[in-house]
């Protein structure tokens, strides 16, 4: 079975890109073509998969099934990896919301700029620390999660219920947000 998901963000957020933009900003998030933000599938992924192996710690689950739905590392030399079964699209802006922010020339109004530094002992700011971070404003993203067995369906929503942070600077504040997973109705 296939399912949706969505992840509304209740502050700032920052999936990071890994880029910089020159001495301006330190830190990029990752966006798509139109210049829009989304949480890449295997952020999600990894996090959904976290969740569940508390669950399976907790005695929820047996640990066969994080390798069920996720796969497992194979042999190092051999370079080998055993694939779950489940496939995480990324989470993307509504398809009707992305094209009025798109076709309106809006997407530079999703991002702001976040100046933080390194306080020392003595209260003052370290040399050399000021670093400035693009996050993405509040919003609601959307993503699939294809080939969910229809007997983990509810461990899979139990896990996405848990997440309750996501992204760079998550322990400080950022990314709050609310995840649901729901079964796609066919009509």
């Amino acid at each position: 079975m296939d399912c949706r998901y969505t992840i509304q963000f209740f502050n700032e957020w920052h999936c990071g890109s890994g880029l910089a933009a020159g001495a301006d900003i330190d830190l990029l998030v990752v966006k798509d073509k139109q210049d829009l933000p989304f949480v890449p599938g295997k952020t999600v992924k990894g996090l959904v998969r976290e969740a569940i192996e508390v669950l399976c710690q907790l005695g929820e689950c047996d640990e066969n099934v994080i390798c069920q739905l996720f796969g497992k590392p194979g042999d190092k030399q051999e370079n080998l990896t055993h694939q779950g079964m489940c496939v995480f699209s990324n989470a993307t802006l509504h398809d009707d919301v992305s094209s009025a922010i798109a076709s309106n020339g809006l997407s530079q109004h999703l991002y702001r700029n976040v100046s933080s530094t390194a306080i020392d002992d003595d209260g003052v700011a370290k040399e050399h620390s000021l670093r400035n971070v693009e996050v993405v404003v509040p919003c609601t993203v959307e993503g699939r999660v294809y080939n969910v067995p229809q007997e983990h369906y509810e461990l899979l929503r139990r896990a996405f219920a848990m997440i309750k942070r996501m992204g760079q600077s998550r322990n400080r504040g950022y990314g709050r947000c609310d995840m649901k997973l729901m079964k796609i109705v066919k009509s």
